[in-house]
């Protein structure tokens, strides 16, 4: 009996011994599964905490142009204004309701601009109206806002600074958004958004079960909380656990974040398309990138083209594909239209318009590289790569359009025409310009490659060549300075010059023509450009005096002292020669050439200001003896063809410069405000028919001849006097003596000798004397 009972209890307590047979396997990794599991989730709820609440984007640096300023009398010509605007994405229309928009009227264009903070300035909204006559604004007239005497436009956002990611994007607020953005978005792509947390089993089954009938993936079970997650934490893969990361992750998002802040934030992240190697993402940019016009100001049409865009930017690039976009945008449409969201009217109305992109030719990418490329080296000094491409920097910068539309136009337009009339072969001229503000040492223009949209080898500022005869007015620079016996009429022979190297070398240069000239004066062998006058000259003044001088002006390279360094043997390139000539320009105040004005933060606070260096002067008096002299070469020496396209009231000064073989053709100029360099030459180095008076003069000339500027004033030093001397030897002569010059110089080293005067009755006198 007693043995039956226990044999009973031992079988009833089998199983529960089985099962905690089978607990005691598989407790262990249960347990470390749950906390791999938990540390995972924690894991990813980190990271979905720590990206989300820091700063989610690497913004690129921003870069504008310089603000256009508006007044009357301001010189500007109605087709620039109306550039500008373009540039700033005003609308043309018939009568003004809102910022952004312009009007013309012959002569007359109204203009409702937008207010703005930026770069220092606070311009509130206005309507203006602009009179034009001749190339200058002669009314001025506010018709609504504040009162001013100058309005200034907001700058025109030129260009940036990308991350390695090439990502761009334009950063919006929900609050900013049109509601029926976000009404469409969610319409489209996520229906049951407000309601989910995170995924949605439901649209996982509808997607499994219409791909089950089709036989193929033609629908995605995605919530627009997943898309984020996918775009913004992951990669592009397929795998089942990529997926499971998904939706765990999206499940932790909309844990910690409210509905509004996870949908701005997929509006910011969403890819939209591309531009060159630049990734557009979000709507804001997108909006700019398709239409060229602010996100708010878009219709129902163009946001549902935005909209369709986000199922496959590239398969309906409605550029590309304009036929399958139409038909992406009318489906979305036709969603909105079933979910209530627009009426039949405004249903058939926007499904019969144009996608309304802009043309692709006015799509802008890398509009200005060669000025850009300027600025990061200027912005290095101060800005590791990291701050310029993620920090979301603001860059105010000097570059002027106008100036620049001129540079890049006369550059490109000239070297077609060269080769066409020298019997060039096609594209085998290079050339650069680049364009400063006489006085603050701005750089207005940059241009790096005959086609200047470019965005590679900049010549502008890497280009170092042989500068030839430019490096001449150095060398009378050195000769007119205090304690020098030389004037501006002093007597020098052009005869032929030889020089012994140490090695057994001779050099003898010859001037361009082959030709010797006597016995002539300083300022006709710079004007006539006289190599062996000039290397005379600069010998007997001493080579190290001459280095020395292209020091004080602005070169920082170091020149080997040889003789045929006083002919421009140095290499230098177009930014180094303009700087170099902007101390010639600026009565010799030696300034280094900047192209950023400010930066400010991604909240508009500033950071650094730009402000004027300015270094040692040189002497003054003997640069504007030097200035009287480059005068001389645009009236009639070798830039005298100039003013075959310009007013001879506007006066100028400049050099030619040609190296030898005329490898290089170079030519360096300025009026009172602007002064411009320009080289052209072969990549290959290779001979061109070209002189500097041929080629670069003529893209010079193009330039200023579209170029609103003034003319050239030399202010006359206290130790400055002009007077009257024989055009032949240079000695102190009369106003009424047969050949007689008005030429400048310092008390110092005035003539002291007279001429013979052959006189010559003043014609008035004579006048006078017969009728009175």
């Amino acid at each position: 009996m007693s043995r039956q009972r226990k044999s009973k209890r031992s079988k009833k307590s089998a199983p529960p011994s089985t099962l905690r047979r089978i607990w005691r396997l598989v407790r262990w990794p249960i347990l470390i599964l749950t906390l791999l599991f938990a540390a995972w989730v924690l894991y990813l709820n980190f990271e979905v905490q720590r990206k989300f609440d820091g700063r989610k984007w690497a913004m690129p640096a921003r870069v504008y142009a310089q603000p256009l300023e508006l007044y009357q009398g301001k010189q500007l010509t109605r087709t620039d204004l109306v550039n500008e605007l373009k540039a700033l994405e005003y609308r043309p229309v018939n009568r003004l309701s809102a910022p952004g928009q312009w009007r013309t009227d012959g002569s007359v264009i109204d203009i409702a601009t937008r207010p703005y903070v930026a770069g220092g300035k606070d311009e509130p909204e206005r309507y203006l109206r602009i009179r034009f006559q001749s190339d200058r604004i002669v009314s001025f007239e506010i018709l609504k806002g504040d009162s001013a005497s100058l309005i200034t436009l907001e700058p025109v956002l030129i260009g940036g600074i990308y991350p390695q990611r090439q990502e761009d994007r334009e950063l919006i607020q929900l609050s900013d958004v049109p509601p029926l953005l976000g009404e469409a978005l969610i319409a489209v792509e996520d229906r049951n958004f407000v309601n989910h947390h995170g995924v949605s089993l439901k649209s996982i089954a509808r997607a499994a079960w219409v791909n089950l009938q089709t036989g193929r993936v033609v629908q995605g079970g995605s919530t627009l909380t997943q898309q984020l997650v996918k775009n913004f934490f992951l990669d592009d893969s397929r795998k089942l656990s990529r997926k499971i990361t998904e939706a765990m992750m999206s499940v932790l998002l909309e844990w910690h974040y409210s509905k509004g802040e996870i949908l701005e934030t997929y509006m910011n992240e969403v890819y939209l398309g591309q531009s060159g190697p630049r990734q557009i993402h979000g709507f804001g940019l997108a909006s700019k990138h398709y239409f060229g016009r602010p996100l708010s100001s878009l219709d129902e049409s163009q946001l549902a083209l935005l909209v369709g865009l986000v199922k496959g930017a590239s398969f309906y690039n409605p550029w590309r594909h304009p036929q399958r976009a139409k038909e992406r945008r009318d489906l979305v449409l036709d969603i909105l239209y079933e979910q209530g969201l627009i009426d039949e009217s405004l249903l058939k109305r926007s499904q019969r318009q144009q996608l309304g992109v802009v043309p692709v030719s006015q799509r802008r990418l890398h509009d200005y590289p060669a000025f850009i490329d300027l600025v990061k080296r200027q912005l290095r000094e101060d800005y590791d790569d990291e701050a310029l491409s993620s920090d979301g920097l603001k860059i105010y910068t000097t570059l002027s359009l106008p100036a620049q539309r001129q540079a890049e136009r006369a550059l490109s337009e000239r070297l077609d025409e060269l080769e066409s009339r020298y019997g060039v072969k096609k594209d085998t001229l290079q050339g650069a310009a680049i364009i400063t503000s006489v006085g603050s040492g701005e750089v207005e223009a940059v241009v790096g490659d005959r086609n200047p949209k470019f965005a590679g080898f900049n010549r502008a500022l890497d280009a170092t060549r042989p500068i030839g005869s430019l490096a001449k007015p150095a060398v009378y620079l050195t000769a007119l300075k205090k304690g020098q016996p030389y004037n501006l009429a002093s007597t020098i022979s052009d005869g032929p010059v030889s020089v012994a190297g140490p090695n057994g070398d001779v050099w003898q240069p010859k001037n361009f023509e082959r030709e010797s000239h006597g016995d002539v004066m300083l300022i006709d062998a710079l004007t006539r450009s006289y190599n062996q006058a000039t290397a005379r000259l600069g010998m007997m003044v001493g080579l190290d005096k001459v280095a020395e001088t292209f020091a004080q002006l602005g070169v920082k390279k170091q020149i080997t002292q040889v003789p045929s360094m006083l002919l421009g043997t140095m290499e230098l390139s177009p930014a180094e020669v303009a700087e170099m000539y902007h101390t010639l320009a600026n009565d010799g105040v030696v300034m280094p050439l900047r192209a950023i004005r400010s930066v400010e933060d991604a909240q508009g606070n500033r950071l650094n200001r730009y402000p004027l260096q300015l270094g040692d002067p040189v002497e003054s008096a003997a640069v504007q003896l030097v200035q009287f002299a480059m005068q001389s070469v645009m009236e009639e020496g070798t830039g005298r063809t100039a003013y075959l396209r310009l007013p001879r009231t506007l006066a100028l000064a400049g050099k030619t410069g040609t190296t030898n073989d005329q490898k290089d053709s170079w030519f360096a100029g300025f009026s009172g405000r602007d002064l411009a360099v320009v080289w052209i030459g072969r990549d290959d180095n290779g001979d061109t028919p070209l002189t500097g008076g041929t080629g670069a003069l003529q893209v010079w000339t193009d330039i200023f001849s579209r170029l609103p500027t003034e003319s050239l004033d030399i202010f006359a030093s206290p130790d400055i006097e002009y007077l009257w001397v024989d055009g032949e030897n240079g000695r102190l002569s009369g106003e009424n003596c047969r050949g007689s010059r008005l030429i400048p110089f310092t008390r110092e080293q005035r003539p002291e000798e007279y001429a013979a005067c052959d006189w010559v009755e003043n014609p008035v006198l004579h006048w006078m004397k017969k009728w009175f």
